[in-house]
């Protein structure tokens, strides 16, 4: 494969500002455009919802210093919408008119908030949080609040939940499922969770599906539940997850995978010919699981720019990472009970067991979800940090371990 003249990146959140990056640090010397609808440089999402939500900064994480774009001659083209591919022309097109030929095209087009489809839903001042602008404007009405209620109690709407608690409103979190982060964690360690944030005084509506939302013309002012239950609201957001944007992609021709990504092999290519997918959009062929895997968590986003980079120089390698994600609720700083944790691997709630390691109601313990042969599919250590690389070996290796080793062997042995 010889080395290309000119890589575009659509896409410049942290998937695409690292490919770009990495494409110069190994050496690429070709052209690079890196193309982003936000106006801001790139920066990191779990900020958003963490330290900056909070008020501890006011700043993101940066992908890269303010110069590093300029320095590295990487055409960053902020403000900016790709609407159209043309795989034959190997041609992109903005929202401005330009027209962007590529050698080799790697689609980093990331996700959005998903809406929901309900009276009231396109109300002025329904919140969601994905950018920098939504959390400073976010941070800023919570500060103003007195009543905030939450609609989805996945992470997001979780970490939300503790900053709206620290700042000093009242906070409801409404969500049809029966406990905070039940898919991905199940019925007992999402007790965790509810437990949690019930000590800090958060109000949970749960089970309880949502009828619309009230208000005006001047904004929302509330959220309506099926069972006729109204609760008022200062500041109403809906964290009902993320969906991924391949509008680009489909209408392009691409194919995209059942959960709605772009198809693309072991080494994140797609069908059509270098074209490459990376971060949330892309559903890649995982050796490790034998499947398609999609992760929209911050590793995956910044681990696949980085190896994408290879490919498009020529390697052919594929991604064979775990996934993995972290999540920091409350602020031990202000009392009270707090949690940090970090997530490895990819648990099967329906085939795994769980296993614990500690206290559970000490919010202190690491949690394995275990095959039924024994191979630890994923492990979550929350507020205990000595064991992170133990773990992710133990969810690389595969192998096969007890009940009885997990729960008080020395995980450095294991894996």
């Amino acid at each position: 494969m010889s080395e290309p003249r000119k890589i575009v990146i659509v896409g410049a959140g942290l998937a695409g500002a690292t490919a770009a990056g990495t494409l110069r640090e190994r050496g690429y010397a070709g052209e690079i455009l890196l193309l982003g609808t936000d106006t801001h440089r790139p920066y990191e999402l779990p900020a958003l919802s963490k330290g900056l939500l909070l008020g501890n900064t006011d700043e993101p994480d940066w992908v890269h210093d303010a110069g590093f774009y300029e320095e590295k001659d990487i055409a960053h083209k902020s403000g900016a919408t790709a609407t159209r591919i043309e795989l034959g022309a190997r041609l992109v097109v903005d929202d401005a008119g330009g027209e962007h030929r590529f050698d080799r095209l790697v689609l980093a087009t990331g996700s959005r908030p998903r809406s929901l489809p309900v009276p009231g839903g396109d109300l002025p001042g329904l919140r969601t949080l994905r950018t920098l602008d939504d959390a400073l404007a976010l941070r800023s009405a919570f500060k103003d609040a007195e009543r905030v209620v939450i609609v989805g109690a996945g992470w997001i709407g979780t970490e939300a939940a503790a900053a709206a608690r620290e700042h000093g409103a009242e906070v409801t979190v409404v969500d049809q499922v029966g406990s905070p982060l039940l898919a991905v964690l199940g019925e007992q360690i999402s007790g965790v969770f509810e437990a949690l944030h019930a000590e800090h005084g958060v109000k949970w509506r749960l089970g309880e599906g949502l009828a619309g939302f009230t208000g005006g013309p001047d904004g929302v002012t509330g959220v309506r539940l099926k069972s006729g239950d109204e609760l008022p609201a200062d500041v109403v957001l809906v964290a009902v997850g993320a969906a991924p944007q391949v509008d680009l992609a489909h209408a392009a021709g691409l194919e995209l995978s059942d959960d709605g990504g772009v198809c693309a092999d072991a080494g994140l290519r797609t069908a059509a010919p270098d074209v490459y997918a990376i971060g949330d959009i892309a559903a890649h062929f995982h050796p490790r699981y034998g499947k398609r895997v999609r992760v929209e968590h911050w590793a995956n986003a910044k681990w696949q720019g980085e190896h994408v980079a290879g490919n498009l120089l020529g390697e052919n390698e594929p991604y064979r990472k775990s996934p993995y994600f972290f999540s920091d609720q409350y602020d031990t700083n202000t009392g009270g009970p707090a949690i940090g944790c970090e997530y490895r691997g990819l648990a099967d709630l329906e085939r795994d067991h769980l296993v614990v390691r500690g206290d559970l109601k000490a919010f202190n313990f690491t949690a394995f979800w275990v095959s039924p042969d024994g191979e630890v599919h994923a492990a979550m250590n929350v507020n205990q940090w000595d064991d992170g690389d133990a773990l992710k070996r133990l969810v690389d290796s595969r192998v096969k371990v007890t009940d009885d080793a997990l729960k008080s062997g020395s995980l450095a042995d294991l894996g």
